[in-house]
């Protein structure tokens, strides 16, 4: 893809973008030649990538379902991504028209393409902001404008928190970010982890990732569970993504393959 129109000259395309990879793994076309051949890279050390992207899409669906089905109707979702077929508001406003969805991410080509997407749509905004920022975010004009505080709200992480190291405190974002939220609301949270991979695959993920702006910092399931505090747990708890309710029971098989852990957790009042 050449520079689009809506790319200002001031955005960097020659430097691989994580969200332009995710994209490409996706079967989408709002990637670079620069992020095509990182992500080829990343499949020629684990093969398995584009699965991983598209068992957490999948994910991302069922929890989106689940939490329309739950009488949520306002969406955060922050570290959006580019808006490739199977986003958020495309889920809930096909189930319930009234769904309203603010996205938040910091690649500005992400945020570019959102907003060609999104015009017309005056259920969604698009912010870039930055995860580890999330007061700007909570506080944001747009963001305070579009979504009630004062009824529930599903937060979703998804695929995003892979990309903030333990020294910018997760946990303490989400605590943030949970204590804005009024009862009833929910956190759906999914990141790479590396229990199961050997550690040939893990030191080949790390180097192609660290020529990007944002290098891997994969967790366990325990740690990915405890960045559920405060949260009570969906069944069936913390698992590969493709075990979180599939939807047939083949669905689920090899499901470590994934590499993605997720889970939905709601904040009880």
């Amino acid at each position: 893809m050449d520079r689009p129109h809506w790319v200002s000259e001031d955005i960097d395309v020659e430097r691989p973008s994580v969200a332009r990879m995710y994209d490409y793994y996706l079967g989408g076309s709002h990637n670079f030649a620069v992020d095509r051949a990182a992500a080829q890279a990343m499949i020629a050390a684990v093969p398995d990538a584009p699965l991983m992207a598209q068992a957490n899409r999948a994910f991302l669906r069922r929890a989106v379902q689940f939490l329309v089905d739950a009488g949520v109707r306002q969406f955060l979702d922050i570290g959006s991504g580019i808006p490739t077929v199977g986003n958020v508001h495309e889920i809930a406003q096909r189930l319930a028209p009234e769904s309203r969805v603010a996205y938040v991410d910091v690649d500005p080509v992400a945020v570019a393409h959102s907003r060609e997407i999104l015009a017309g749509n005056d259920q969604t905004t698009i912010l870039q902001e930055d995860l580890r920022n999330p007061e700007r975010i909570l506080h944001d004009p747009q963001v305070r404008k579009l979504l009630d505080f004062d009824q529930p709200i599903a937060v979703m992480v998804v695929a995003v928190l892979h990309f903030v190291p333990d020294s910018d405190d997760p946990a303490g974002i989400l605590r943030t970010l949970r204590d804005a939220l009024a009862p009833g609301s929910y956190l759906v949270l999914s990141q790479a982890s590396d229990d199961g991979r050997s550690d040939a695959e893990r030191r080949e993920a790390d180097e192609i990732y660290r020529r990007t702006d944002n290098p891997l910092n994969v967790r366990s399931r325990t740690a990915l569970t405890s960045l559920f505090a405060g949260f009570d747990l969906v069944e069936p708890g913390v698992v590969w993504v493709p075990q979180w309710r599939p939807e047939t029971p083949d669905a689920a098989e090899d499901a470590e393959r994934a590499v993605f852990m997720g889970g939905v957790g709601r904040l009880s009042g």
